[in-house]
């Protein structure tokens, strides 16, 4: 299986992720009244870790954008985490599912991208491993594949930056604030009555 066909998998199986929320946006809510503070404080944390995905998949596209494969990258986000930009995503779809206004929703949505990306990861390391050896194989003895040890952290002085793959990743991160508007829309819907409430989550 080639890096690509892993790619195109990863992302159908998160468009159908992304359109079973916009289903679950349209017949739930939470159990919490619209107006508490309980509601409010869940979307906004979600909207405060979606932010944080954009940025931090910015921010590692500047280190990797372009090379995933070809390159093996060490430095930066990629020394204290082997698989920063799945760790900001699993980050920001828990923060989609936030928009819900619901735990429950968050801690699903994180529980299905984090699913996604152990399968693509275990692919990519394969191909990693075939292509860079032992030098593959140190660096994932030393560094954690999800979830960060700042105590590694090294950087360079100096980067090439591609920045077609950073604007690109920068748009694609930009897709999960969609949910902002979607929830709203829905909420407002079925606060008028035009949409029935079909299940509630906590």
């Amino acid at each position: 299986m080639t890096i690509a066909s892993v790619q195109l998998i990863r992302k159908a199986v998160l468009l159908l992720v992304v359109l079973g929320g916009v289903v679950l946006f349209a017949i739930g809510t939470c159990t919490y009244d619209h107006d508490r503070s309980v509601h409010m404080f869940v979307k906004w944390t979600g909207l405060s870790a979606m932010v944080v995905c954009v940025l931090g998949r910015t921010w590692c596209a500047l280190y990797i954008g372009g090379r995933k494969i070809d390159d093996l990258v060490t430095v930066g986000p990629y020394s204290v985490v082997r698989n920063p930009l799945y760790w900001f995503s699993v980050l920001g779809t828990a923060g989609a599912g936030a928009q819900f206004g619901s735990i429950l929703s968050a801690l699903a949505f994180a529980a299905i991208s984090l699913t996604v990306f152990r399968v693509v990861v275990a692919q990519e390391e394969k191909l990693l491993l075939m292509r860079h050896g032992q030098a593959f194989a140190d660096y994932a003895a030393l560094v954690p594949r999800f979830l960060p040890d700042p105590r590694l952290w090294k950087d360079m002085p100096l980067l090439t930056v591609r920045p077609g793959n950073v604007v690109r990743t920068f748009g694609d991160a930009l897709l999960l604030m969609l949910f902002l508007p979607v929830s709203e829309l829905f909420e407002r819907l079925q606060l008028s009555g035009a949409l029935p409430v079909l299940l509630r989550l906590p």
